[in-house]
């Protein structure tokens, strides 16, 4: 199996992914998989991501969903984005612990 399609099937199952932004650590963060690129919602009352910001390169391990193992490390730039309508309730939808309330929305577009 291509490595781009065990991608594709771990992060259509993943809640949460690994994030470093370059010269920072790497933090765990809920995550959308949506239209081949990981969304991640931060700051208001979301998760704190020290280091993302637009144009940034980043690295996004994935773990095994069945397994929880470490499964790939994908490099990716971080993209700023005002989500649409379908997006944000899609964001809305997946965070399922709290009323969600972010500051910005980045796009991880794996390379």
């Amino acid at each position: 199996m291509e490595i781009a399609q065990v991608l594709d099937n771990a992060l259509r199952k993943a809640a949460a992914v690994w994030v470093r932004p370059d010269g920072h650590a790497p933090r765990l963060v809920w995550a959308l998989w949506r239209d081949g690129a990981v969304l991640v919602a931060v700051g208001g009352a979301e998760q704190v991501v020290p280091g993302l910001a637009d144009g940034v390169g980043c690295r996004v391990t994935v773990r095994s969903p069945t397994t929880h193992s470490h499964l790939v490390d994908v490099a990716a730039t971080a993209r700023l984005v005002v989500p649409d309508g379908d997006t944000a309730a899609a964001l809305r939808a997946a965070r399922l612990n709290t009323r969600p309330e972010w500051a910005d929305v980045y796009r991880l577009e794996l390379a």
